[in-house]
């Protein structure tokens, strides 16, 4: 992965990040794309100031983001964007909320960036060059039971209408593991799998913009992405289970309903 891909998305992340994090506290004006899921003027901000970035030094990639979704062009390589994973959060000035850029080669992730502005945390990770958390080296925990572990997760907007709502699962692990934290940012959640905050986390009917820097960021810090089935895992399917690894079969029986 070149140096200037990694900067680039490094130098957006920040720059964005850091506006978010300057208007925080700030009246916001909100639209609501559903019941509960809603958009900021600062969503739009962010991502446009991340987009003028990385459109200046590669005017010829393809980028696909949460809020203007895909430009495409002929290029190998395509930018995925979140510019404010947590807008609920952020709306309410509840400060966890992360940007989250990745980038693709033919498909393939190959680097991803999360950056938490108001702990000035830049996680990165390149394919085959592991994952660090501000330029130090991340792994995975060692917990190897699920009732030592603490997991995250989060529900999908449609949760008051859809019985795929991650309620009954949520019930289920809440009784088998030490404990359970629903943050609200899930690029955020996968980020602290990674280096060891969380052991384990699940959700539903994810994005690819939620999940694609931070599931290269998880896997080259030693841990495991897969369906909740344990299968490939894929930006598309909307099933979303990382973990340590260590415990990941345990949590796959919890979703399955065949936990002993």
């Amino acid at each position: 992965m070149t140096n200037k891909f990694k900067k680039t998305a490094m130098n957006a992340a920040k720059k964005a990040g850091l506006l978010l994090k300057k208007n925080i506290d700030k009246v916001h004006h909100i639209e609501f794309k559903g019941v509960i899921d809603i958009v900021t003027e600062m969503d739009k901000k962010a991502e446009d100031l991340i987009i003028k970035i990385i459109k200046h030094e590669f005017p010829e990639h393809g980028i696909l983001t949460e809020e203007n979704r895909e430009q495409k062009t002929d290029s190998e390589y395509r930018w995925i964007i979140d510019p404010l994973d947590g807008t609920t959060n952020y709306s309410h000035g509840f400060p966890i909320f992360c940007v989250s850029i990745a980038l693709e080669k033919r498909g393939a992730v190959v680097m991803g960036v999360v950056y938490n502005p108001m702990l000035n945390e830049l996680f990165t990770a390149g394919i085959g060059q592991g994952a660090h958390l501000n330029n130090k080296k991340i792994k995975v925990s060692g917990i190897g039971e699920l009732s030592k572990s603490l997991l995250a997760t989060g529900f999908p907007y449609d949760v008051r209408t859809s019985p795929q709502n991650n309620i009954a699962h949520f019930a289920n692990f809440a009784v088998r593991a030490q404990a359970i934290r629903r943050a609200g940012s899930a690029a955020l959640d996968m980020c602290y799998v990674a280096c060891g905050r969380f052991d384990g986390f699940w959700e539903l009917k994810l994005k690819p913009w939620d999940t694609a820097a931070a599931t290269l960021i998880i896997k080259e810090a030693g841990g495991t992405v897969t369906d909740f089935a344990g299968k490939p895992f894929s930006l598309y399917t909307g099933e979303t289970l990382a973990s340590n690894g260590l415990i990941h079969n345990e949590m796959i029986k919890v979703l399955k309903g065949k936990e002993k």
